[in-house]
C-alpha cells in the first residue's frame, strides 16, 4: 500500500516559483533528474509480516534447531517480507496441543510430526510414521512429492477433517532406535508387559506385541524413565536422545527397529493466515520446507554419527536389535494394517504407499550396487 505523499516544495504552481527554481527544472528536464525527483517518493516499501511459530521440541533438542533452520531459510528467501518468530515447545502450548493452537490462531504455524495428531484420525500417522514397507524416509518424501502423498494429506486435513490448516511434509529421519532400556532386549518376550513410550501407529504395533504403551511429549520422557514410570522408551536419534539426557538414566541403547523405520516432520500453517499472504510468499513457505529438508538430511549425517560416538564414550552400550524382534514387528504390522484397512481412506493411503514402495524399492534393489560389500572392503 503506497503511503499518501505530500508534494515536494518544488512542485508548486509556476507563478510561485522563483526564476532560479524554473531554470533548475528546465535544465534538469534534459537529464531526467526532475522526473526522478518527483517519482522516487512514490516507491512502495515492502512491509514485514511476522509469523508466530512454535515447535513441539525443547529448545535443547536438535529438532528445534531444524525448526530454526526452516525459519532462517524462509526469512532469507522472503527478502525480509516474512519474519518467522520461533518459540520452543511449551512457550504457548504443550507439544500435543500445537495443532489445535494453530487452528485457533493462537499460533500462526508450527513444527512437529503428524503422529502427534493420531487421536484425531489414525491416518495422520501414515504421513509421518507409516508401515515398514522396506523404504526409508526419503523414499516416503518422494511419495509425498511425486506419488500422490501430498494430495492425500490435503484430502485428510482439509477434506475429511475440514481443519483450517495447510501442511508441508519435510525432513527425512533415519530409522529410529528400538529405544533405551534397563537391560538388553534379546527377544520380543522381553518387551511384553513393559511400560514403554512411543507414538502414532507404533502404539498399535506394540500393543499387538503385548507392550504397555504410554504416549508423551519429548520433554517428559527422561524424567518418567528416571522415576520408574517407564521401563523403556524411544524418541528418535542419537543427537536428540543425548540432549534430552537418556544416557543419564540408562546405559542400554537398542538401535534399529521397524516400528518407525521412516519418519519426517510436518510444518503447519493456519490456512486462513496462509491464504492472506501473497502467492509468492506462500511459495516461499512451501519451498523453504523443501530447502530445509535437504539441508537437514545432510546435517543429520554429521551430527547423529558424532553424537552416537559421544554416547559410547559416555559408557552407553549400543546394541543392534535382534532379527527375532524385527521379524515379530513385521508380523505385528500385518495385523495393524489389516485392522486399519477397514477404514476406506486409511486403506486408500496404504494402497498408494504400497504401490510406490514396491516400484521404488524394487528399482533400487535391482539397479543400484550394494553398499555393504564396498564398506567392508575399505573399512573392515
Amino acid at each position: 500500500m503506497t503511503p499518501e505523499i505530500t508534494p515536494p516544495a518544488d512542485i508548486v504552481p509556476n507563478e510561485t516559483k522563483t526564476p532560479a527554481r524554473r531554470r533548475f527544472l528546465k535544465a534538469a528536464a534534459g537529464t531526467g533528474l526532475a522526473t526522478a525527483a518527483i517519482a522516487m517518493p512514490n516507491v512502495a516499501r515492502a512491509q514485514t509480516t511476522t509469523l508466530r511459530f512454535q515447535s513441539t521440541w525443547p529448545a535443547r533438542d536438535i529438532f528445534h534447531e531444524f525448526a530454526q533452520d526452516y525459519a532462517a531459510t524462509v526469512n532469507t528467501l522472503s527478502g525480509g517480507r516474512l519474519k518467522i518468530d520461533l518459540l520452543p515447545s511449551g512457550a504457548v502450548v504443550g507439544a500435543l496441543q500445537l495443532q489445535d493452537a494453530v487452528i485457533a490462531g493462537a499460533l500462526d504455524g508450527g513444527h512437529g510430526v503428524t503422529a502427534y495428531w493420531y487421536g484425531k484420525n489414525p491416518a495422520f500417522s501414515l504421513f509421518g510414521t507409516p508401515p515398514a514397507w522396506g523404504w526409508k524416509a526419503n523414499h516416503m518424501l518422494g511419495w509425498i512429492k511425486y506419488g500422490g502423498g501430498q494430495a492425500l494429506y490435503d484430502e485428510l486435513v482439509q477434506g475429511i477433517l475440514k481443519l483450517d490448516l495447510v501442511g508441508f511434509l519435510t525432513g527425512p529421519m533415519p530409522s529410529q532406535p528400538l529405544g533405551w532400556f534397563k537391560k538388553e532386549i534379546d527377544s520380543i518376550e522381553a518387551m511384553k508387559g513393559l511400560k514403554y513410550r512411543t507414538v502414532g501407529l507404533a502404539a498399535d504395533l506394540y500393543k499387538e506385541l503385548g507392550v504397555a504403551v504410554t504416549i508423551m511429549g519429548a520433554g517428559d520422557i527422561v524424567p518418567a524413565l528416571d522415576r520408574g514410570l517407564l521401563d523403556g522408551a524411544e524418541f528418535n536419534n542419537p543427537s536428540s536422545d543425548r540432549a534430552l539426557g537418556f544416557q543419564d538414566v540408562t546405559k542400554v541403547y537398542m538401535v534399529g527397529s521397524y516400528h518407525q523405520s521412516a519418519e519426517c516432520f510436518e510444518v503447519l500453517w493456519n490456512r486462513t493466515k496462509f491464504n492472506k499472504l501473497p502467492k509468492e510468499l506462500q511459495e516461499v513457505l512451501r519451498l523453504g520446507a523443501e530447502a530445509a529438508s535437504a539441508d537437514m538430511s545432510w546435517k543429520a549425517m554429521d551430527r547423529y554419527s558424532k553424537d552416537l560416538e559421544a554416547l559410547k564414550q559416555a559408557g552407553v552400550k549400543v546394541v543392534k536389535t535382534p532379527d527375532s524382534v524385527l521379524t515379530a514387528q513385521l508380523q505385528a504390522w500385518d495385523k495393524v494394517i489389516a485392522a486399519k484397512s477397514q477404514d476406506p481412506f486409511f486403506k486408500k493411503v496404504l494402497d498408494s504407499q504400497r504401490a510406490w514402495a514396491r516400484r521404488i524399492i524394487g528399482f533400487e534393489q535391482e539397479y543400484e550396487v550394494r553398499t555393504d560389500l564396498a564398506f567392508k572392503h575399505f573399512f573392515g
